[in-house]
């Protein structure tokens, strides 16, 4: 069998770790034939695997459309598939073989809504990209998603049936050198791996921040992987983080190794509203580092059973100062 696999708005983050993930599975099918249709990633070819590249598709969005109305559908003649697996979202239009599309998107299927006015791009994204999304999976053969929540989700929009989802788990590749350890410095350094998009919710740590400052509270540390220029409403927190000398620290963008090294020596905090898997819990939960977590469902369900999870209302500074508190004084 000839299947393509689509994914080419992976660059980065979460969504390059599922490339990878789908890459190493598929690398060892000998019985199948793969075409691995990418942008800007750079994946080895092998026997069954062939990676077709198209980078000038992340020029803009009209790019973007072209490749997904015209050269995707011209790809599956050309290459003569008997499937479609995408990994990004929406399936392929116009073409008639089967297709299987990876759900991977929280925002459509979140109960928390944007306004135009908190965010325009999030507010496209759930109500005109979000709809296409929701179309798209309708129509898909086949559906997987990476969790449970996801599948109960897509079930109850879009009145699909259960049999036609598969949930998917994610796999962590990487294997810890060693564990959590607690110190007096891993007990008190909290540490976030985000992005810096709104739903991450740095802003609900730099108001517990200030807080525990009010409420005169000191000796902890908090990191980010931010450099604290990404956007607008992050470089506001970091000038706030500056102007009232709050102990948070910007370290940038982290190799996964680096990553890990501070999951052995902090707490991971984890304030993210919407997500669909969060993979830093999943993490966190191989190297047995205590999680402070947004009480969202899949919060509960990555760290299911598992007694290190500390869970928060991502929404209030009050509930986060509490739970740092308790930390603090253990």
């Amino acid at each position: 069998m000839r299947i393509m696999v689509f994914d080419v708005p992976a660059e980065s983050g979460g969504a390059l770790s599922v490339l990878h993930e789908f890459y190493n599975e598929f690398k060892l099918d000998q019985d199948n034939e793969y075409f691995f249709v990418l942008s800007l990633p750079e994946l080895k070819e092998t026997k069954n695997i062939k990676v077709l590249r198209f980078p000038w598709v992340k020029k803009s969005w009209f790019h973007r459309l072209y490749f997904d109305y015209v050269i995707a559908p011209k790809l599956t003649i050309k290459y003569k598939v008997d499937k479609v697996v995408s990994l990004q979202n929406i399936i392929i239009p116009w073409i008639k073989v089967y297709q299987s599309v990876l759900v991977h998107n929280a925002l459509p299927f979140s109960n928390y809504r944007f306004s135009i006015k908190e965010s325009k791009l999030l507010w496209i994204y759930q109500n005109i990209i979000g709809r296409k999304i929701k179309r798209s999976v309708k129509r898909a053969n086949h559906i997987l998603v990476q969790t449970n929540w996801m599948k109960e989700k897509i079930i109850e929009q879009l009145c699909i049936e259960s049999k036609k989802i598969e949930v998917k788990c994610s796999e962590i590749e990487i294997t810890p050198k060693r564990t959590y350890l607690k110190t007096e410095n891993s007990r008190t350094t909290f540490f976030y791996p985000a992005s810096g998009a709104i739903f991450k919710n740095h802003k609900v740590i730099i108001e517990a921040c200030l807080k525990l400052k009010k409420d005169g509270i000191p000796g902890y540390n908090v990191i980010f992987t931010l450099s604290g220029d990404e956007n607008e409403d992050i470089a506001k927190l970091h000038n706030t983080v500056k102007e009232n000398q709050l102990p948070v620290e910007f370290v940038g963008t982290l190799t996964r190794e680096e990553v890990f090294d501070f999951y052995e020596k902090s707490i991971l905090l984890f304030p993210s509203y919407i997500e669909t898997v969060g993979l830093p819990l999943l993490e966190a939960k191989k190297t047995e580092t205590p999680v402070i977590a947004a009480d969202c469902e899949y919060a509960h369900e990555m760290l299911e059973d598992y007694d290190k999870a500390y869970y928060f209302d991502p929404f209030s500074c009050e509930a986060l100062c509490k739970t740092v508190t308790d930390f603090l004084k253990s």
